[in-house]
């Protein structure tokens, strides 16, 4: 090791439980637990699947949902469990009201998770059925998602949301915009997607395409990065010079700027202006089980408004994109089952050292950052 050099991060998980998840053909894969971060929003599925008397199911951070709309068009989040014997309430009933336990008839205020009647009770009973609670959890709309919080386990039910961590938010900077959304499932758990999120060094590897980068395009670079709360900020700086995308705003002739942060639990926001043009975009890394998540990506701009068929583009060059991502994940799943070290390096793998300080500090309760201040950052890409 030369001298001034850092020694690498050696990230050891033999000591780790391993579980087992399934890629999309259906081999087995083995990988380390993450551990997960209650107490915050999470984005369960697109609310436009949320229809009429229809009920959705989903799963996050291992617990199973049911989600819907009542009639008066609030969205809401329950756990797919009756309270009374287990059974999933997705297999019941929904009239816009009250959900239906279809084992005995349970019936529950979705919002609340109050029970409204239990047909079963006569007039000898006692029992006051609006004092039974199924679990419930506060469900918000936002940007085309149903996010919902996750409560840590004997935090008890949440009733007011304005005492909650406040919603993630797509930035938007002008009244005309369009927007498109990707997703993608990766067979891995939670840290190695988000660390994998904010990578700076995959892209001429991971994503080589004559419309994004080549691997000879690489080059070094310089980014500045700051520390905001629970995270990290890529100052404003140029885009990358090596991609096409980012080369095609040049047509308005005004200088481009990008900004991107991080925050936990797991969003990264990039920013890119350009005059009175703009895009943004919200990434989230979303963890299903403790051995796989979700990727979901939310983007609106103004650049190119007039374009035709620029949204269809858009959502077609995203989903190859995305799916590279995806692609390498189950990839590194395949070593991942054989349970090696794994190490950061510095400065590329700088990001990833500071998420799980960050995740650590959270976990102990913590406010204490990684960052002193402002730091520069080297790397080739």
């Amino acid at each position: 090791m030369l001298p001034g050099m850092q020694h690498p991060t050696v990230l050891s998980w033999e000591s780790m439980a391993r579980l087992t998840t399934m890629d999309p053909n259906g081999s087995t894969i083995a990988g380390p637990t993450a551990t997960l971060i209650y107490d915050d929003w999470y984005p369960a599925l697109r609310s436009d699947r949320l229809r009429g008397n229809k009920l959705e199911t989903a799963m996050l951070l291992d617990l199973p949902l049911v989600l819907g709309r009542r009639k008066d068009g609030k969205i809401f989040a329950m756990r797919d469990s009756c309270p009374h014997r287990g059974i999933p309430l997705s297999v019941g009933w929904f009239d816009g009201e009250h959900v239906t336990c279809r084992y005995h008839g349970w019936e529950f205020e979705p919002c609340s998770g109050q029970c409204a009647a239990i047909p079963s009770l006569s007039s000898f009973d006692k029992l006051d059925a609006t004092r039974i609670f199924a679990s419930a959890y506060p469900c918000v709309e936002k940007d085309g998602y149903a996010w919902v919080f996750i409560p840590g386990a004997g935090s008890g039910r949440r009733k007011d949301i304005a005492e909650l961590p406040a919603l993630p938010e797509l930035p938007k900077f002008s009244e005309h915009y369009r927007s498109a959304h990707l997703t993608a499932d990766l067979p891995c758990n939670v840290d190695h997607g988000i660390i994998g999120l904010m990578d700076p060094a995959h892209g001429p590897f991971v994503h080589q395409a004559w419309w994004w980068r080549s691997r000879a395009s690489i080059r070094e670079k310089t980014k500045r990065f700051e520390p905001i709360p629970e995270g990290f900020r890529m100052a404003a700086h140029a885009p990358s010079g090596n991609s096409a995308p980012y080369k095609l705003l040049g047509v308005y002739g005004q200088p481009i700027e990008t900004t991107i942060d991080f925050v936990l639990p797991n969003r990264r926001w990039e920013t890119i202006r350009c005059g009175d043009k703009w895009f943004a975009s919200l990434t989230t890394v979303t963890p299903v089980t403790a051995s796989t998540c979700r990727i979901d990506v939310v983007g609106a701009w103004n650049v190119f408004y007039s374009v035709p068929f620029v949204t269809s583009i858009a959502k077609f060059f995203g989903a190859k994109f995305v799916r590279q991502d995806q692609v390498t994940m189950i990839q590194q799943a395949e070593g991942l089952k054989h349970n090696p070290s794994l190490m950061l390096i510095d400065d590329a793998d700088k990001p990833a050292k500071w998420y799980f300080a960050l995740k650590q500090a959270r976990l102990e309760g913590s406010t204490k950052h990684p960052m002193d201040g402002p730091v520069e950052l080297h790397w080739r890409s």
